[in-house]
């Protein structure tokens, strides 16, 4: 597939600054002593503004004072509060505790080499302390250049040492609040053409933290009110393997050296944070990043069991939700990042979070692990739209653009660009309640297109109304795991470019097992369709045709402009797709080109919705997917189940009766010295006839199938013996129906677990079993 740029590259969009760039730099190395010039990082154009309208040559409105910095011409010993009686060093900010209102303001053009600024201080509603620049509009930003003279986060032994995790920014505010940040550009490495693989080395651009150590009891734990715009952060060098931190041009972290059970609940986040139209390039380990570093949130006691008895590990942090820890009302938009180490923007822990208008071009570059472009995890009711990721790298683990994480609870992706990225499209794990992937375009992101799923969810996730152009013989699957709970792929464009290979659809059998497709439409441009593809009884397999050619997708419009890759693949007015879809709420409002849903006699096939017909306001579900399956009639469900044992963890609901609720999420497991056999007795009430018996193990990431063998018996009441009529020494593991056995009546139904699998040390654990005449 070829790409249309519709603008130059980058590079050339950027010439012209990059020549006033070059001029000057010649002018402020004139003003810079031979020392400093020498170590000062590359200056590329990015730093450059022109005629630029500094905050800092404005009237202060906030009632606060102004302090002006100049690395040139300033004396520490001068008064700071004009131009021409600037301070000089970073140093006399740091020991300055500001008021509500006052302005930091570093001279346009100048550098500060091997210092960090952290200002005392915070500001109150209405009047924020602000970092920002002044003087000369066609200078450019001012510029603080660390290199890496930060403290280590970490003791000797490679614990964490409190007293100094949080302090290795170039801007550093660690329990401060109501704080404004624009207009500088930052780097923090001594040397970033050598890449640093081993050591403790955490180098951030802006670094603000919680630290609940040092909070002052009954201290305010709720940081407020935070703007950062209009940044330049480069060259940020780390190790590129994980430290147990996060580290990167803009973080938002909160530390505490114990057990998150050690503190307050309600407390110990962020709120009311802006970032935006900031430029990011070369940093480790992400562009943006919101997290909870919990020292002890790790291990097994940091784990707990939710209102169903699933297990959480301790880093996929339901205690955030269940203890109210989200930092929250946060906006991150109009952002460009490019080669990022790790995942560019990583965020957790955060809700009311509206993620748009940002650019990624490359990530993964530098880490050796598994992240993602964009994404949030252990978060809620937030939505990441209008981005566009690209440049992700072939990994086999991860490494998609988006990810539908662990333990997020109402987050949606829609609007979304994606492309060129070769592991895949979406990473999806589980633990998590509805999840929607809505409108979004994917091209040529060939590798897994919904990628994992490691665990169940508590609802079910939409899949509606994407458009994914991949070359089949370059495409790993489109699923290559098992899906563990319900999914639903609705009105979706599956477009295969490939003239010699057929969609490759999944890896394990069985893998679509809990997927649901209606109304998609499914295009092989080799006219053969794969023996894989999902049955689909609305389904097309026509030609959507596109506005525009498929292989010449649109880039290099920038993400403001990301709207018009979309519109290139808005269907014609004489698409097979008009009207081709069904209408669920969870398709949301409008569609990826502002479009009110819907127009005609129902939504059409694919990310973009056409005008034609009349518009239906408030459409209305009348033909639920949801009521088409699971239709027939268990004739086990709510029946009473007794098991010869039980295992007691969980706070006792890991108890015999999940098996019959209905549910996949819920699950009954053994305790750990049960004895072989392990008997599940179902009461039918009556004697009932059944042919069919579903079977279904629990498995998430760190459990695995566990039975090997089994018996299935019936009751004979006029001997009061059980009777085997059927047997297999083949395993359960998941959605196993077994079958073959004939008509069985009886009042009671015996599933006897007679053996585990060899290599599994724990007991059995089961999510369902029902009974079925077909």
């Amino acid at each position: 597939m070829r790409p249309v740029d519709t603008g130059p590259p980058r590079s050339l969009r950027m010439l012209y600054a990059g020549f006033v760039a070059l001029l000057a730099a010649l002018l402020v190395g004139a003003l810079v002593p031979a020392a400093q010039a020498t170590t000062a990082p590359h200056r590329t154009p990015a730093r450059v503004a022109v005629k630029a309208v500094w905050p800092g040559n404005t009237p202060n409105t906030t009632g606060g004072k102004d302090y002006y910095l100049d690395a040139t011409l300033g004396r520490d010993t001068a008064a700071g509060t004009s131009p021409a009686t600037a301070w000089r060093t970073l140093a006399k900010a740091n020991a300055t505790t500001f008021a509500p209102g006052d302005r930091i303001l570093l001279k346009a053009g100048e550098q500060w080499q091997d210092q960090q600024l952290w200002p005392k201080g915070s500001g109150s509603a209405g009047r924020p302390i602000a970092v920002s620049a002044y003087g000369d509009p066609n200078a450019g930003r001012p510029y603080i250049a660390t290199n890496g003279k930060v403290p280590s986060p970490s003791r000797a032994d490679g614990t964490k040492n409190p007293a100094t995790v949080g302090l290795t920014g170039s801007i550093v505010l660690r329990n401060q609040q109501y704080w404004d940040i624009n207009n500088v550009e930052l780097s923090n490495d001594d040397d970033f053409a050598t890449d640093i693989t081993d050591g403790t080395y955490v180098r951030d651009g802006i670094m603000v933290s919680i630290n609940a150590d040092l909070l002052a009891a009954g201290a305010d734990s709720v940081m407020d009110h935070f703007r950062i715009s209009n940044v330049f952060v480069h060259n940020l060098d780390g190790p590129s393997h994980w430290q147990k931190i996060h580290y990167g041009a803009v973080d938002f972290q909160v530390f505490g050296s114990k057990s998150y059970k050690d503190y307050g609940t309600g407390g110990h986040h962020f709120k009311d944070v802006r970032i935006e139209n900031n430029t990011f390039e070369n940093v480790e380990l992400h562009a943006v990043q919101f997290a909870f570093n919990w020292f002890a949130a790790d291990g097994a006691n940091a784990g707990q069991y939710d209102e169903s008895g699933k297990w959480h590990e301790g880093w996929e942090q339901l205690w955030v939700r269940t203890r109210d820890l989200y930092s929250r009302d946060v906006y991150i938009g109009h952002n460009y990042a490019e080669s990022i180490g790790q995942g560019a923007i990583q965020l957790a822990n955060t809700k009311n979070m509206t993620v748009e208008y940002n650019e990624v071009n490359g990530f993964l570059k530098r880490y050796d692990a598994v992240s993602c472009g964009l994404y949030l995890w252990a978060g809620a009711d937030s939505v990441m739209q209008y981005n566009e990721v690209y440049g992700g790298p072939n990994n086999e683990y991860d490494g998609t653009p988006w990810d539908l994480e662990y333990t997020n609870f109402n987050v949606t992706y829609q609007f979304n660009y994606s492309h060129d990225n070769a592991a895949g499209w979406m990473a999806y794990m589980g633990n998590s309640s509805n999840s929607i992937a809505r409108y979004n375009l994917s091209v040529n992101d060939n590798g897994v297109l919904v990628k994992n799923m490691l665990s169940t969810n508590y609802s079910p996730t939409y899949f509606t109304n994407n458009t994914f152009v991949y070359d089949g013989a370059d495409l790993d699957y489109v699923h290559d795991e098992t899906f563990l709970s319900r999914v639903y792929f609705l009105n979706n464009i599956f477009y295969n470019t490939s003239t010699t290979t057929s969609t490759p659809w999944y890896r394990r059998t069985g893998a679509l097992r809990q997927a649901v497709f209606s109304n998609n439409d499914y295009y092989e441009a080799r006219g053969a369709h794969s023996t894989q593809e999902p049955a689909d009884p609305r389904g097309t397999r026509a030609d959507p045709r596109f506005v525009g050619d498929p292989a010449d997708y649109v880039t290099g419009a920038g993400v403001d402009r990301i709207r018009e890759a979309a519109a290139h693949f808005a269907l014609r007015d004489d698409s097979p797709l008009v009207d081709a879809g069904r209408y669920n709420p969870h398709l949301g409002a409008e569609d990826f080109l502002g479009t009110p849903l819907y127009y005609g006699d129902a939504p059409d096939i694919g990310s973009a919705e056409s005008r034609i017909g009349p518009r239906v306001p408030d459409p209305v579900d009348d033909d639920p997917i949801e009521e088409e399956t699971g239709n027939r009639v268990d004739l086990a469900l709510g029946r009473p189940v007794t098991a010869s044992s039980t295992h007691p963890g969980a706070n006792g609901t890991l108890t015999a009766d999940k098996l019959t609720d209905g549910s996949l999420t819920t699950r009954w497991a053994a305790a750990d010295d049960a004895a072989y056999p392990i008997t599940l007795d179902i009461d039918l009430g009556a004697d009932t006839a059944f042919d069919e018996i579903y079977l279904d193990e629990y498995t998430d990431s760190g459990t695995n199938p566990r039975v090997q063998s089994f018996d299935l018996q019936r009751w004979n009441a006029a001997t009061g013996t059980w009777v085997t009529f059927a047997s297999r020494a083949t395993g359960i593991g998941h959605d196993l129906t077994v079958t073959g056995f004939g008509t069985v009546t009886t009042s009671r139904l015996r599933v006897a677990l007679t053996g585990k699998i060899a290599t599994e040390q724990y007991t059995p654990t089961l999510t369902e079993i029902a009974v079925y005449r077909s």
